[in-house]
């Protein structure tokens, strides 16, 4: 052991050989000579302590989801998709609203009822033989007469509160005062003036103000019936009319348009005209009940075709868009109330025929009813 001279520190030296002789050499030439002014301790290096490495602070994690960008690009096609969908419906609603045809322009005279709450509709189904071919008239029996007139008329009121629809068959040989030519078979108002006469007939036997005016002839109704594939209905008794080219059994049974046409057509049954009005609202209510079922709402094969069919068929007034027809149809497609005008009797007078009288008193209540936008009182509900 050797201490260094300015130091109390200890130099430890190998035992013998060359190591100590090196060692002892080392620390000589170590202590600084006169002036030096430095030690052995200034000479010799010293063991510098090595830092012990830490770890930089994390930084934010970013999370990388797999197939992220993947996401964001099917994210983007499926709103072009759904903005192309929504032109594309804009686009076919338009498209299909300027195939209506709007003949009718509602009367506007002095004393014509004031508005009323809810939704009023005057449904009426011609006999024009118009949109039918040579052959079409003969399969479906129904000659070959030209003109129109009406052989079905129905009030319909949508009431603003929607609750259930109210329709009332007007049958077409109601005997009632027309505008101008005294009294006559309501049917006559339309061979007279048209749609508009008509309109004005109806407002001023029933004190109800027609928001909307809807035609259909024979060709429209076939078509509208078939678009939907075949109605089905529940006939009391076997009909053979070959007059309305109908032959059909007793039962419930699948009716196409041709059959559908003879069906709401006929007369060939004990109350004849007053039968016929009954099943004209029941056919109506059902052909509108599976139009606006989802098996042909969300059935291209089905819709499509139906849209077109009754673009095609109908005729409404200038007021009435698409909108407005498809809210009838969403009316009629629950279980709407049915009623026929209260008859008084069925005489037969001279010049018009046999004619069907209303029961003023019982007919006043049920268009108060309807004006006032109430529920039908339940004993004027008949077939």
């Amino acid at each position: 052991r050797r201490l260094r001279p300015d130091a109390d520190e200890t130099v430890v030296l190998p035992r013998r050989g060359l190591a100590r002789r090196r060692a002892i050499r080392n620390a000589t030439a170590a202590v600084p000579g006169p002036g030096a002014g430095a030690g052995l301790a200034a000479a010799t290096p010293t063991a510098t302590p090595t830092a012990t490495p830490t770890a930089a602070p994390p930084g934010p994690v970013r999370t990388v989801r797999a197939g992220s960008g993947r996401g964001r690009r099917a994210g983007r096609w499926i709103a072009i998709g759904l903005v192309g969908l929504l032109v594309l419906g804009v686009l076919g609603y338009f498209f299909l609203d300027s195939r209506i045809s709007r003949d009718t322009t509602l009367p506007n005279y002095s004393g014509r009822p004031a508005a009323t709450p809810g939704q009023d509709w005057l449904l009426v189904g011609s006999d024009s033989r118009a949109d039918l071919s040579a052959a079409e008239r003969r399969r479906l029996s129904t000659g070959s007469a030209g003109g129109r007139r009406t052989d079905t008329m129905m009030l319909l009121h949508i009431p603003s509160g929607g609750g259930k629809p109210t329709l009332v068959s007007l049958p077409r040989d109601s005997y009632v005062p027309i505008p101008g030519r005294g009294r006559n078979k309501l049917n006559a108002a339309y061979a007279f003036g048209g749609p508009r006469l008509l309109v004005q007939t109806v407002e001023t036997v029933t004190g109800i103000r027609i928001d909307h005016y809807m035609e259909i002839g024979f060709g429209g109704f076939v078509g509208v019936v078939d678009a939907v594939g075949g109605v089905r209905m529940c006939v009391d008794q076997a009909i053979d009319d070959p007059k309305a080219g109908l032959d059909i059994r007793a039962g419930c049974q699948e009716l196409d348009g041709d059959e559908a046409l003879g069906f709401v057509r006929t007369r060939a049954t004990a109350r004849a005209d007053l039968d016929r009005v009954q099943r004209q609202r029941e056919f109506l209510s059902a052909v509108l009940d599976k139009a606006s079922s989802p098996g042909v709402l969300f059935n291209p094969f089905r819709s499509v075709p139906l849209a077109f069919s009754a673009t095609d068929a109908v005729s409404v007034d200038q007021g009435t868009h698409l909108f407005d027809l498809a809210r009838l149809g969403l009316a009629m497609g629950g279980d709407p109330v049915t009623t026929t005008v209260p008859v008084a009797d069925t005489p037969t007078l001279p010049v018009v025929g046999s004619v069907v009288r209303w029961d003023r008193t019982n007919a006043l209540r049920l268009f108060d009813a309807l004006q006032n936008d109430r529920a039908v009182p339940s004993d004027l509900l008949v077939d």
